[in-house]
């Protein structure tokens, strides 16, 4: 669904600005308004709920995906430095494979970072054309 991947990043980009939530569903909620009809949004929003697995795990690294990647970095630091220090391969191996994951880990926050938002702001605009103000 081209659409959701167009509104996904549209979501991402509110991300890399720093302003509160309200702000940035305020200005997705005017983009999404322009750009997308009625029935398409509550088709993304469909979609969006099918895809979207709530637990534990998914929920933590949403919320703290720097720390969740942090003991990964450190990692990556460590094997990096003894890789060279003590000329051992495998701590080279480690560094690589602790940047991937940490990288990884940190990507796969953003993004659900990314459709919480869309969500929010699909059931934001929602609520507001159900409810118009007086």
């Amino acid at each position: 669904m081209a659409q959701l991947e167009r509104l996904l990043k549209m979501a991402e980009d509110e991300l890399t600005e720093y302003s509160t939530d309200a702000r940035k569903m305020e200005k997705l909620r005017r983009k999404i308004g322009l750009t997308v009809s009625a029935d398409e949004q509550q088709q993304v929003k469909q979609a969006l709920l099918a895809t979207m697995k709530s637990n534990i795990i998914t929920q933590i690294v949403e919320e703290q995906r720097q720390a969740v990647a942090l003991p990964f970095w450190g990692i990556a630091g460590l094997g990096l430095l003894l890789g060279i220090s003590l000329n051992q391969p495998i701590g080279l191996l480690a560094s690589v494979v602790g940047t991937v994951l940490a990288y990884r880990i940190q990507k796969w926050g953003w993004k659900l970072q990314a459709t919480r938002l869309l969500l929010q702001t699909l059931e934001d605009i929602e609520t507001r054309i159900s409810q118009p103000t007086k």
